[in-house]
């Protein structure tokens, strides 16, 4: 490649200047491709530019993945439904279309632990982050306190206002411990001001009926259910658990090694048959 002439090392100043940084890092190497191919110099543009946009939707998602706060990253194509046949592939991939949040619709993922709900639960944030939309994710714990310290300090109504705007919000492992009366009415609040105007996804390890002692309350888990399950999908995820799957796995390959090698002489290094 040729050393960049004035015009182009000033080309690239410019770039830098308006942070058009992908364009400006491809600047040399598109040059040269452009003159190989004979490129107009429309086309020549254009391509600069999709460089430069496909890096903003890239520095972007991440950007959205990184604020929604998964805790690991999942993925939709990963899950292992051949483990849990009961489920329903098909709706669930096209729920990855994300047609659900433009109905505001709301996604429970009931079910023992271990089966997968908070893998699918990320995935579809991951999909959603993927679109460019805002998501927060949430243990129902971290939930809790945040909401419980706005109150405290009299900032719950700007809490509450963000996360109404957010396009999803998804909310793990709610079940795992009880919530105060005073927390589990601001849940409710938090409920009631996304109903019919943002999607929510929750997981769960309690069946709807016991959710009256999660929230200590069943007027208001009755209440809250109402609003979830008004427009929603809910998946009751009745399988084995994966973490014992794996657990599994490496005892077989554990006993496996052990066995192998038990049948190794010591003095001679042959094996024996049994």
């Amino acid at each position: 490649m040729t050393a960049p002439s004035p015009n182009a090392s000033r080309t690239s100043e410019y770039l830098k200047a308006l942070a058009l940084s992908a364009m400006s890092t491809h600047l040399a190497q598109e040059v040269e491709n452009a003159a190989k191919a004979k490129l107009s110099y429309q086309e020549f543009l254009n391509r600069l530019l999709e460089l430069e946009v496909v890096s903003h939707i890239d520095r972007s998602i991440n950007h959205r993945i990184q604020t929604a706060g998964f805790p690991q990253l999942r993925h939709l194509e990963a899950f292992d439904f051949t483990y849990q046949p009961q489920l329903d592939e098909k709706l669930l991939r096209e729920l990855g279309n994300l047609g659900f949040l433009a109905e505001a619709k709301n996604i429970l993922l009931l079910g023992a632990p271990g089966v997968g709900k908070t893998h699918l639960a990320i995935a579809l944030g991951v999909k959603a982050c993927q679109q460019r939309k805002r998501v927060l994710f949430y243990t129902a714990e971290q939930l809790a306190e945040q909401l419980a310290a706005a109150d405290a300090s009299h900032s719950l109504a700007r809490l509450l206002k963000n996360l109404t705007r957010v396009d999803l919000l998804v909310i793990d492992e709610l079940g795992y411990l009880q919530l105060s009366k005073r927390t589990a009415s601001l849940f409710f609040q938090l409920v009631s001001r996304r109903y019919e105007k943002g999607s929510i996804i929750v997981t769960s390890n309690k069946a709807p009926e016991e959710w009256g002692e999660i929230f200590q309350d069943d007027v208001i888990a009755a209440a809250i259910l109402d609003r979830l399950l008004h427009h929603s999908y809910p998946f009751f995820i009745q399988g084995k658990s994966y973490r014992m799957k794996a657990l599994l796995e490496v005892d077989s390959a554990a006993s496996h090694s052990a066995r192998k090698d038990a049948d190794i002489k010591p003095d001679s290094g042959t094996t024996t048959t049994s």
